[in-house]
C-alpha cells in the first residue's frame, strides 16, 4: 500500500478496509502513487523467479500484484483478503479466496497447504494477534520458503502525532495511546491505530519463530524525484516502508 497504511486499529483493524479497499486501488493506479515507484519495485526484487513457485498473498487486495507474479511464472498461488475485491477471471494457477487474514489457520481453502512464498505487503497491521498470524503463516512455508512483510515506517505516524499534539518526536515514537487521522484515501473515514515500534516488530517476528535474512527502507529512484518532487517531500519527511525478508529459526 502507498502512502498510506490501515495498520493497527486498536479495535477490530480489519473493518476499515473494507470501505477504503476501492480507494486504495485507486490511489495504487495513479502515476505517481509510491507503491509503483519504490514499493512494488522493492518487492519484487527481494522475490526474484518466482518460476514454478507457489504463492500465497494475504490481505492481497484486489490480486493485481499476484496475477503479476502468475504472468510471471508462479503456479498453484492463492490471494486472500476480507474485501473480497477480487479481479474477475484470474489466470489459471491462481485462486482467490475471500478470508480474514487473523483466522489465517483456519481459512478451509488453506487447510494442508504449503506456499514458497507468502506475502504480507502492508496487510500484517491488520491482524488481531500479530504472533498467532505469522505462526500460522510460518507454518505454510515450504521448505526452504520465505515471507516477505512490509510495514509503514512507524516513525512516519510518530511525526504525524507531534504536529497533532505539539509534542516531541521521542514522545510520540515510545507512545502507546491510540491515534486517528483522516484518511489520505478518502477522508470520510477516520482511521484509529496503536502506535507500534521496531523494535515491537522485531519481537513478534521472534515470537513467531522467524528470523530477518534482509531488511530494506526503499527509497525513490534518482529520476522519480526529478519527476515527483512532491513525492520526495513526502518521502523525506514520513521515510516510506520497512521491507522484511523472514524465515524459519532452526528448530521452530
Amino acid at each position: 500500500m502507498a502512502d498510506d497504511s490501515l495498520a493497527d486499529a486498536p479495535a477490530d483493524p480489519s473493518q476499515p478496509w473494507l470501505e477504503l479497499s476501492p480507494h486504495y486501488e485507486r490511489a495504487r493506479s495513479k502515476e505517481d502513487s509510491l507503491d509503483r515507484l519504490v514499493e512494488w519495485p522493492a518487492q519484487r526484487d527481494l522475490l526474484g523467479d518466482v518460476a514454478g513457485r507457489s504463492v500465497l498473498d494475504v490481505g492481497c487486495g484486489n490480486g493485481g500484484k499476484l496475477v503479476e507474479l502468475v504472468e510471471d511464472g508462479a503456479t498453484g498461488s492463492v490471494g486472500v483478503d476480507l474485501s473480497g475485491n477480487f479481479l474477475s477471471d484470474p489466470p489459471a494457477g491462481l485462486e482467490f479466496i475471500r478470508g480474514d487474514l487473523s483466522e489465517l489457520d483456519s481459512l478451509p481453502g488453506l487447510a494442508g497447504r504449503r506456499f514458497d512464498r507468502i506475502l504480507f505487503l502492508q496487510s500484517f497491521g491488520y491482524a488481531k494477534d500479530p504472533v498467532r498470524t505469522l505462526r500460522a503463516a510460518r507454518a505454510m512455508l515450504a521448505d526452504d520458503g520465505f515471507i516477505l512483510l512490509t510495514r509503514t515506517q512507524p516513525i512516519r505516524y510518530a511525526v504525524e502525532r507531534t504536529e497533532q499534539n505539539g509534542t516531541s518526536l521521542g514522545e510520540e515514537y515510545f507512545s502507546t495511546a491510540p491515534f486517528s487521522y483522516l484518511s489520505g484515501w478518502n477522508d470520510q473515514i477516520t482511521l484509529t491505530k496503536r502506535a507500534y515500534t521496531i523494535s515491537d516488530l522485531l519481537n513478534e517476528f521472534s515470537a513467531a519463530g522467524l528470523w530477518i535474512e534482509t531488511a530494506l527502507e526503499p527509497q525513490l529512484p534518482e529520476d522519480a524525484r526529478r519527476r515527483y518532487p512532491h513525492k520526495q517531500a513526502w518521502m523525506n519527511k514520513h521515510l516510506g516502508i520497512l521491507i522484511f525478508k523472514l524465515r524459519p529459526l532452526p528448530g521452530h
